[in-house]
């Protein structure tokens, strides 16, 4: 018992002082401060993340028109399939003798950037890189050289680097077109991109040349080694082809490519269109579709392979993937409307700075908060705000503010806040439940059981521990009739005295491991076993049969009165006579004046503490205040012990008893609340007081003899000076009452009552008038189990 009762000792104070540490706060806070380490050192992983971030962006924007003055000239299937045609019939398509198979004649592109030009094209942007001779003869690439002579300043040809992951040790070489192709003065683009971390194309493509430049791998003398000095001043495809156009960028910012939208945003036509007669007089108007627009010839087959993962590509939205003549199709428009995406801060340094004051303000919000469900709420609004403000950020003013860090710091924190906050709740239900398990018969107790579901079983548990148990190898215990504070009260038999008789059995159990906490119980325990051995011998008072001790617990064994509570009596709410009341305070007040005499208050007169006894009627007072005065004592001198113990109850309770200072005559006090109970038929938290505090109660009883009612009013006025000083003088003033009053109040004999006793349901205006849980609660029920 001993090692028990310390263990569970062990493991509440192990959870309260785990409680009391700031886990919450400490743990959000290391959360924060990794968020914070991440972002610092540029992580991969987040900087993937943030970039998928931005993709979500775009396709929560969702598509946007793309301008009508650039068109793609298409290399598709379609245009590669007319090579069939051609085939079985070259006569009859001539025109498409240059696509009759792939690589296509140069003389192809010539054609087409002849007939561009004469149907008013503003510029044309070849996105081939034409770095080697022609498999058709020399004739095919001075075709296509004589065309670029004459429209050289508005043609855009492509040109690239060979390794555009830029690996550590690669030596970037750059590809250009053949020479005779840059005579007459074309504008060369360079056609990489730099891959960011998700495997996606975000950034512009003049960003890969600055990177380049910057790059270790490719320094100024090698730049100068391998690039003629006429291109040395690189461009992007982008640029190059505004140039050819005569347009002058805008300066932004913002480095990010303002995807319009998936695959075909763009306005595609059929490259075989512009070779074929019929559709190139029919469908393109000969040409006039094209006027003052810039026409990018670039490949979207399927069969060549130029694609790459986008925003708007890849996704489970938008699965296609983007060809590369689109994605220079958005750098084109992004680079001439100065609409380039920009992010908001410009190094990881200041995105940290934001990071630890937007996060420390939200563990600080976080703080004022305590249940987990406003925790997990406030997460998810903190969290889904900054993703509003950042997607209204990107959508009005193309600026992208540090998506994946914050997000992670705000549902770290704020997560980790709440499951610390979950595992204190559910420690302190377990502290709660291993408390309830140990008071469940309270009545207190079970009327909280009752209404949680998670507590239901607590009851039958604690009678299944308790129940059927031998305490001192003699009392077998049959049932738990109460318990409160830091008693328990069984009916045991005794198994040592013939016929095996129900006695009551109250236990004391000391919770505080401090050796001077036990020391004192025992002294305490033996003074008052002492004192209710004086009080036994009263006839209307429950006699002490024995007590003893075990581990951290004392036992008191008391003799068990057979009866029904004066609480029953009334439970019906009907007045009583002043006869009845008369008889009612001349058979009590005796047995006060006897403990009084015995050095001891009461404290805790009411209904349910005294039995009319089943054998003469007579009115037996229980529940002593013995186990009470060595709980608060324990309490008084143990800082570790925390108590809820009330002694008294509210609405019998007296203003001194209240505050701690109970006196001889706060017991009449409570005696005179029972009789103004018993003749107005109203329970005392239901009575009404004046300003002064004196209850007001005569009017409710009509015909009420004067002298009755000043005997009563004395007894329960609010200064304790001004009432009886003992039941003494109250029995002498009630024996001055003309003995004229309705109903004789000399009755010789009360009713006999028999056993055993029905159990009578409890008037829900009674919830005030409780036991205190140390003494049975309901004597008639333990009887009829028995």
């Amino acid at each position: 018992m001993t090692h028990s009762v310390t263990a569970t000792q062990s493991k509440t104070q192990i959870t309260r002082r785990l409680l009391n540490v700031p886990w919450q706060q400490l743990l959000s806070g290391g959360c924060l401060a990794i968020a914070a380490a991440i972002t610092a050192l540029n992580s991969p992983f987040l900087r993937e993340w943030e970039r998928q971030a931005q993709t979500i962006f775009f396709e929560l924007r969702g598509p946007k028109a793309a301008p009508e003055d650039i068109v793609i000239l298409a290399i598709d299937d379609e245009s590669l399939s007319q090579a069939e045609y051609y085939r079985s019939d070259p006569a009859g398509y001539a025109d498409l003798e240059p696509i009759q198979q792939w690589p296509w004649q140069r003389e192809a592109y010539a054609i087409a950037i002849e007939r561009l030009m004469a149907a008013g094209a503003k510029a044309v942007s070849l996105d081939l890189v034409l770095s080697t001779d022609s498999a058709y003869g020399p004739a095919d690439d001075d075709r296509l050289t004589q065309v670029l002579e004459q429209y050289g300043d508005r043609v855009t040809l492509a040109m690239k680097y060979d390794d555009n992951q830029m690996r550590q040790g690669a030596l970037l070489q750059p590809t250009f077109p053949l020479d005779q192709f840059q005579r007459g003065g074309v504008h060369l683009g360079n056609i990489n991109f730099r891959l960011a971390a998700d495997g996606r194309i975000h950034q512009q493509g003049h960003i890969y040349l600055q990177i380049l430049a910057q790059s270790p791998l490719t320094t100024a003398a090698e730049l100068e080694n391998t690039v003629p000095q006429q291109w040395q001043d690189q461009r992007s495809f982008a640029q190059a082809t505004l140039a050819a156009a005569g347009i002058n960028a805008p300066v932004v910012a913002g480095d990010g490519i303002q995807f319009l939208g998936p695959v075909h945003t763009f306005e595609h036509i059929p490259f075989w269109y512009v070779l074929d007669d019929d559709p190139w007089s029919n469908y393109l108007k000969s040409g006039a579709v094209f006027q003052d627009k810039i026409v990018l010839i670039g490949a979207t087959a399927s069969i060549l392979q130029d694609f790459t993962r986008v925003p708007f590509a890849e996704s489970a939205i938008y699965p296609r993937q983007m060809p590369g003549v689109e994605i220079l199709a958005n750098d084109i428009t992004t680079l001439r409307a100065g609409t380039a995406t920009c992010m908001a801060l410009p190094n990881s340094l200041s995105e940290v700075g934001l990071l630890l004051a937007v996060g420390g303000g939200f563990i600080l919000l976080l703080g004022r908060s305590k249940r987990t469900v406003s925790l997990i709420l406030w997460t998810a609004i903190a969290a889904g705000s900054w993703l509003l403000v950042s997607y209204v950020g990107f959508a009005s003013f193309n600026l992208f503010l540090p998506i994946a860090g914050m997000s992670i710091a705000l549902l770290a924190a704020g997560g980790s806040y709440a499951i610390v906050g979950l595992i204190a709740e559910q420690l302190k239900k377990q502290r709660f439940r291993r408390t309830l398990a140990q008071y469940a018969t309270s009545p207190i107790v079970q009327e909280i059981i009752s209404q949680e579901e998670d507590f239901h079983d607590l009851l039958e548990a604690r009678r299944a521990e308790v129940v059927g148990t031998i305490l001192a190898a003699r009392y077998q215990v049959q049932s738990i009739l109460g318990a409160g504070g830091f008693s328990e009260t069984y009916t045991a038999l005794d198994t040592l005295r013939p016929g095996n008789p129900l006695c009551v059995v109250k236990r004391l159990r000391i919770v505080s491991d401090d050796p001077k906490s036990h020391q004192l119980a025992h002294r305490l325990f033996i003074s008052e076993a002492q004192t209710l051995e004086r009080l036994g011998h009263h006839n209307q008072i429950p006699r002490l049969l024995a007590h003893f001790e075990t581990g951290a617990s004392f036992y008191l064994v008391e003799e068990m009165v057979q009866g029904k509570m004066l609480k029953e009596e009334l439970s019906s709410r009907q007045p009583k006579s002043q006869a009845w009341v008369m008889n009612f305070l001349l058979d009590l007040l005796p047995v006060v004046q006897f403990v009084h005499g015995e050095g001891v208050i009461h404290r805790d007169i009411k209904p349910s503490n005294l039995i009319r006894r089943a054998g003469d009627g007579r009115l037996v007072l229980i529940d002593f205040g013995s186990v009470k005065e060595i709980s608060n004592q324990l309490t008084e001198h143990d800082p570790q012990v925390t108590s809820t113990i009330g002694i008294g109850t509210k609405g019998y309770m007296p203003s001194e008893q209240s505050a701690g200072m109970p006196r001889f005559n706060s017991d009449l006090y409570a005696i005179g609340v029972t009789a103004i109970e018993a003749l107005t038929g109203i329970s005392p938290y239901k009575m009404q007081y004046d300003d002064r505090g004196e209850l007001i109660w005569q009017y409710r009883v009509p015909d009420l003899h004067p002298a009755l009612g000043d005997v009563i009013t004395k007894m329960v006025r609010y200064d304790f000076s001004q009432r009886y000083e003992s039941a003494a003088a109250v029995l002498t003033a009630l024996r001055e009452i003309p003995v004229t009053l309705p109903d004789s109040i000399f009755v010789q004999e009360q009713p006999k009552l028999d056993i055993p006793l029905p159990e009578i349901e409890e008037d829900e205006d009674d919830r005030w008038d409780e036991p205190t849980g140390y003494l049975p609660t309901n004597w008639a029920d333990a009887t009829e189990e028995t």
